[in-house]
């Protein structure tokens, strides 16, 4: 007779610059279920893992632009791919989660599956639609097409485990961006398990960087990072988001405060998707 099998738990890690680390701080916190029930032990972020993060995005950030639009569709639609894959998976963790029953559950990570598509589909259309040529008075020719703010801090919503993360997390890539994200600290388990959805999506190093931990102890040293371009703070109370508003002030570009009982189930509507978009405008000597 063979031996009883030993459960094993997962202890979900950080992602990070493309890779899995813990902790610096070395510390971890247990996720429990909405009955109080033990689910898996999660890698505690700290002040220095933000600014690892933050570090990383910087250095991701100008390769993943200088990919082509059509080219960064494909890997968000990879993703969509390899989340099809973890269905039953992600549906479990979904579920243990929200305390919602599985076919709930399973609805949920189908629509983040035809966000991540929908989004994927926008990376080569932005520019037609952000973007055009202008008229001006002279031999030239003048052009206005959109271009990624940078580097995005976001802190998702508390929550919406799936759908909401994915909501907020695509179209900053979408755009060109790069990503810090603060995952929901009660329930993070289906955004750590994302993370190795975007292991596998051909996404570069350091684009998307998920950390989980205390919201209150992440939020601010992320808002008021000097290398930060701009902040989603979807998952933050309302007070609280704006406090941390005025002192990200002096240094981000743009600031996106929460929507008071957002619907993550209904149509995204571009204004995620440009909030983090710059309009740059060139002049060219019109040839003959």
């Amino acid at each position: 007779m063979s031996e009883p099998h030993l459960e094993i738990r997962k202890t979900y890690k950080l992602y990070l610059g493309g890779a899995f680390p813990r902790s610096e701080s070395g510390r971890s916190y247990e996720v429990l279920d909405h009955t109080g029930k033990f689910l898996a032990n999660v890698a505690q972020a700290s002040r220095k893992d933000v600014r690892d993060a933050v570090l990383a995005a910087r250095a991701g950030q100008a390769a993943w632009w200088r990919q082509s639009a059509a080219n960064r569709g494909l890997v968000l639609y990879r993703a969509a791919e390899m989340l099809e894959g973890r269905r039953s998976q992600m549906a479990e963790l979904v579920a243990a989660s929200e305390g919602v029953d599985r076919a709930l559950a399973d609805d949920q990570v189908s629509q983040s599956i035809d966000r991540l598509v929908w989004y994927a589909g926008w990376t080569d259309k932005l520019a037609q639609v952000r973007g055009g040529a202008n008229p001006v008075a002279g031999p030239y020719f003048n052009q206005s097409v959109p271009e990624p703010t940078g580097v995005i801090g976001i802190v998702a919503p508390a929550e919406s485990s799936l759908l909401g993360f994915v909501s907020v997390l695509a179209p900053v890539l979408a755009s060109g961006n790069a990503a810090v994200i603060v995952a929901s600290e009660r329930r993070p388990l289906p955004a750590m398990e994302f993370a190795e959805v975007l292991a596998t999506s051909d996404l570069p190093a350091g684009v998307a960087n998920i950390l989980a931990g205390r919201t209150d102890e992440l939020a601010r040293p992320l808002a008021t990072h000097h290398d930060l371009d701009g902040l989603d703070l979807a998952g933050v109370d309302l007070a609280v988001a704006g406090t941390l508003a005025a002192e990200a002030a002096a240094t981000i570009t743009r600031v996106l405060l929460p929507i008071t009982d957002e619907d993550f189930t209904a149509d995204p509507g571009l204004k995620r998707l440009t909030r983090f978009t710059e309009i740059k405008t060139v002049w060219h000597t019109a040839g003959r």
